[in-house]
């Protein structure tokens, strides 16, 4: 099982509560998610993945939980990054994976409906909303 690590990049401000996502040029409307490497702390990977992918560096990251149930032969670990200013509220951050990207990024209502994201996404906001319920 291919173990994934996803950052929960929620914008300082609070409210509404609003998740980092991005428009991949080639695969629609995602959140930040990479691949854990071999040793590697799930709650260091989604901070090193959250800079990776959209250029945005962690203060601290905290493993809040995972799940086996966001897509087939993968186990999500979800961490909590707060993160450094500046907060824009939209950016392209070019990204090296797979030959090279360049996301637009912007800040995703977690109540707000999931129109243009693949169903891993959907799943994973569904696990995000759920764990940040108060």
């Amino acid at each position: 099982m291919i173990q994934k690590a996803c950052p929960i990049a929620l914008h300082p401000d609070g409210a509404p509560l609003r998740i980092a996502a991005f428009a991949h040029p080639q695969a629609g409307l995602q959140l930040v998610k990479g691949t854990i490497e071999t040793g590697e702390n799930p709650a260091r990977a989604a901070a090193r993945e959250l800079f990776e992918e959209s250029g945005l560096e962690t203060k601290s990251a905290i493993l809040i939980g995972d799940s086996r149930t966001i897509a087939d032969d993968q186990h999500w670990h979800f961490s909590l990054c707060r993160i450094a200013p500046p907060v824009r509220e939209r950016w392209q951050h070019y990204c090296q994976d797979d030959g090279g990207h360049l996301f637009k990024f912007f800040w995703h209502a977690l109540d707000a409906p999931y129109d243009g994201f693949a169903e891993p996404f959907q799943n994973a906001l569904d696990w995000t909303r759920h764990a940040l319920k108060t």
